[in-house]
């Protein structure tokens, strides 16, 4: 079955919700999403920003990454082009795609982004079950991170190493776009 992106995070957030056992008040309760949003975004009746999925995640455990897999999809070893779907925040701009193979029993997915000149991204990253490690490799362009209190200035080429446990800011402060690579090491649901 084919799915269209929003229907892909709907059947997704639904899957996990369900798996995880939580209703949508609970669901509600560990992500700081309003209950009557998570519905809409259930129902693919919404196009939900990052920051707004990101904090879906943080409730459910998982990576955001993890959103835009195909749910209940057969595990294959490798990720084809034309199979990667990408998707846009409809609030910064930023273009994503996943590249790592959908369902695939790895802790390790990895994501392409293309970040608009001018584009800024603030994460309330919250500590998930388990430690989730996030490396950010800059292929073209630059940006700046802020994790915690640290600010990083990245240029094509350079590599940051965190673990996803305080809020993180992305900015690219220069005239034209970014291109990164983003690794996450995470526990995978069950």
């Amino acid at each position: 079955m084919e799915f269209g992106i929003n229907e892909r995070i709907a059947a997704r957030v639904r899957d996990l919700r369900g798996r995880h056992g939580l209703s949508l008040e609970a669901l509600a309760e560990a992500s700081g999403v309003s209950r009557s949003m998570i519905s809409l975004i259930e129902r693919g009746e919404s196009n939900p920003t990052a920051v707004l999925l990101e904090k879906l995640a943080t409730g459910l455990g998982v990576s955001l990454a993890t959103l835009f897999e195909t749910p209940a999809a057969p595990p294959a070893p490798v990720s084809r082009r034309s199979d990667q779907i990408e998707w846009r925040d409809p609030e910064s701009g930023y273009l994503r795609r996943n590249v790592s193979p959908d369902g695939f029993p790895s802790p390790i997915q990895m994501v392409e982004v293309i970040f608009p000149a001018g584009a800024h991204v603030a994460y309330e990253t919250a500590a998930r079950p388990g430690v989730t490690h996030q490396q950010v490799w800059v292929l073209e362009g630059a940006i700046q991170m802020t994790l915690g209190q640290e600010r990083f200035e990245l240029c094509a080429g350079d590599c940051l190493a965190m673990v996803l446990d305080r809020p993180i800011t992305y900015h690219n402060p220069t005239q034209g776009p970014a291109r990164y690579c983003v690794v996450i090491v995470a526990p995978r649901p069950a």
